[in-house]
């Protein structure tokens, strides 16, 4: 019996590096959904991969907690939620090459010039994403907001170690049935524009 209490993981204490598969019961590999929201897309990925381990990191504590009672009413076990800082966690607690994809949809575009400091996606935060990336590991980016997808793209493609490619539909999204994430189906209905870009970390040179 899957609780809500087997779901949450609590965030690790400062200059702690975590070891995912401590999290479940047997391995597999490891994603990382950074801004999960109520869980829609978690929810329907893992059903549709059992063979995937997921973590899904949120810091609205309304979204988290009803992600969190989602996956416990399904009785899903290959998920792990967590509400933290997903910038601290990334760059401070994750270990190198461990992260086989990293989902990263409508990250909030902080539209105003004056708070573009607060973006997620900045030099810093993509070296250590970069990090935990395993050798050949994805980057699925999705957004409705033009100027900082614009911007993203223009870090991601900066990095040769990253690789620009087509995106698969089969790859990337959660499952047959699977709609779209809830700013996907907002948005799409009003008629906006989604972007996404999809990005594979070449092997490192030995």
């Amino acid at each position: 019996m899957v609780t809500q209490g087997d779901i949450v993981v609590n965030p690790p204490p400062s200059g702690v590096v975590v070891e995912p598969m401590a999290w479940f019961e047997t391995p597999g590999p490891f994603e990382l959904e950074i801004g999960c929201g109520k869980g829609g897309f978690l929810l329907n990925r893992a059903r549709t991969n059992p063979h995937l381990r997921f973590l899904g990191i949120e810091w609205a504590n309304k979204y988290y907690l009803y992600c969190a009672d989602r996956m416990a009413r399904w009785q899903i076990t290959n998920v792990r939620v967590m509400r933290t800082d997903a910038k601290v966690f990334v760059m401070n607690h994750l270990p190198p090459a461990c992260v086989s994809v990293l989902h990263l949809y409508h990250p909030d575009p902080w539209p105003k010039k004056r708070h573009h400091k607060r973006r997620l996606v900045q030099g810093g935060f993509v070296d250590a994403a970069l990090r935990a990336l395993v050798p050949g590991g994805q980057w699925l980016v999705q957004s409705d907001h033009a100027e900082y997808f614009a911007q993203i793209q223009r870090l991601l493609g900066e990095r040769p170690e990253l690789e620009l490619t087509p995106w698969n539909e089969t790859d990337c999204q959660a499952g047959p049935d699977w709609a779209g994430t809830n700013y996907e189906v907002k948005y799409s209905k009003q008629g906006c524009e989604i972007y996404r870009a999809a990005y594979i970390l070449r092997p490192r040179l030995k």
